[in-house]
């Protein structure tokens, strides 16, 4: 990509000066803020610092002719129309899911999470606690904060809950069964990411108390959902939750597409998330495919004590190449990322791809042992089972 001239690098300045100093570029009111009188934010904001030496090595976000996001990486391909049509046609769907619950529990069992046994165990303690809630959803205890991940307790990842991708296995515990949320990121738009329920639901319950940190382009929509506290942010942005200064929440890249209706292709902005604490560093990798950028990420804010990477619905790799990666290449994010543990994601909830459903963390295993890497640096769980992750003390 071209290198800024120095009129847009003193912008570039300017525009995270305004982050800085406790202003949002974009904050909870729905509405763009002038860089003349930037609005306050209601915490005294302590920015992660980064290393400006570093702007020019980062991939920055970028839109097409046509005004919408695109992906600046040459790993980026999107399978033509035949490629489409003869995925959805022809191709043959390996996923082989079990028609029986008995089956389906043996192999997959739905726990019930230590929050929904014993409430008074979710106050957070030392290190930092993750819990599987299915798919991409992460429930994170770190630094004091509850963060949750791209949110899905329907039963459909579909705009409608009578058609459309259904779980085979089913949530873990309702939204009314959390213990507090604080902030939610959501990595992009599509549906097994976005729920329109499950938003509803957690603002219906947190209200102004949640926060939600989204990529370019979603606050609108959520804001028409009903929520008032959001805050959205282009690729490297940074902002906190209030009263929690001390945790940033930074928008990182990834490499995938967004769309919610049939003329909204690519008009709001995909992303990870790198959660960056006093004690804790935690990776949202939400939906990506295989890209350069990850090694970006773990240069600036690695190492990280743990990233949630996905290791499902890949196959067949000329569809899904681009857009999710195959568990080996999940190692390679991992690797990139410098991260101390990883939790694999987007597997065993929703039948997305062709690959039978139990192959994923088999050839996770196998690309840990090809590598040479311990099993238990890149992990699985069960629906709704947690595992602390202590950070030994440094010297």
């Amino acid at each position: 990509m071209e290198k800024p001239s120095s009129s847009e690098r003193e912008a570039l300045e300017e525009r995270k000066g305004l982050v800085e100093d406790g202003g949002a570029l974009r904050g909870a009111e729905g509405g763009k803020v002038d860089p003349q009188t930037p609005r306050m934010s209601s915490s005294s904001r302590k920015s992660f610092r980064l290393d400006y030496r570093l702007e020019e090595d980062v991939t920055k976000s970028c839109r097409d002719r046509h005004g919408r996001w695109a992906n600046p990486w040459s790993t980026w391909r999107f399978p033509s129309y035949s490629v489409l049509l003869r995925f959805f046609l022809l191709d043959k769907n390996h996923s082989n899911i079990p028609t029986s619950k008995e089956a389906l529990d043996s192999e997959l069992p739905v726990l019930e999470p230590y929050f929904v046994q014993n409430p008074d165990l979710s106050v957070s303690g030392p290190g930092l606690r993750v819990t599987w809630l299915g798919h991409a959803t992460v429930l994170v205890e770190m630094d004091g904060l509850n963060i949750l991940t791209d949110p899905i307790f329907s039963q459909r990842a579909s705009p409608f809950q009578f058609m459309g991708p259904k779980r085979f296995r089913g949530p873990p515990c309702t939204v009314e069964q959390l213990p507090r949320i604080d902030a939610v990121v959501i990595s992009h738009s599509h549906y097994d990411h976005l729920d329109a329920g499950s938003v509803a639901s957690l603002n219906a319950r947190f209200g102004g108390e949640l926060r939600w940190f989204v990529p370019l382009g979603l606050m609108d929509w959520l804001v028409k959902m009903g929520c008032e506290n959001v805050i959205e942010l282009d690729w490297w942005e940074e902002n906190c939750v209030p009263g929690h200064d001390d945790v940033t929440f930074v928008c990182t890249p990834s490499q995938h597409w967004s769309k919610r209706t049939a003329l909204d292709d690519n008009k709001s902005l995909w992303g990870s998330w790198s959660v960056l604490g006093p004690d804790h560093r935690f990776f949202f990798a939400g939906d990506t495919g295989y890209c350069a950028s990850f090694k970006e990420i773990g240069q600036r804010f690695g190492p990280f004590d743990l990233a949630a990477i996905p290791i499902g619905a890949y196959l067949p790799r000329d569809v899904m190449q681009g857009q999710h990666v195959d568990p080996e290449e999940a190692v390679q994010i991992h690797q990139d990322l410098q991260a101390k543990q990883s939790l694999a994601i987007h597997w065993g909830t929703f039948a997305l791809a062709n690959e039978y459903y139990l192959e994923p963390p088999v050839r996770l295993r196998e690309a840990l042992e090809q590598k040479e890497l311990k099993p238990e640096s890149f992990f699985t769980l069960h629906h709704g089972e947690s595992r602390l992750i202590l950070v030994p003390a440094e010297n």
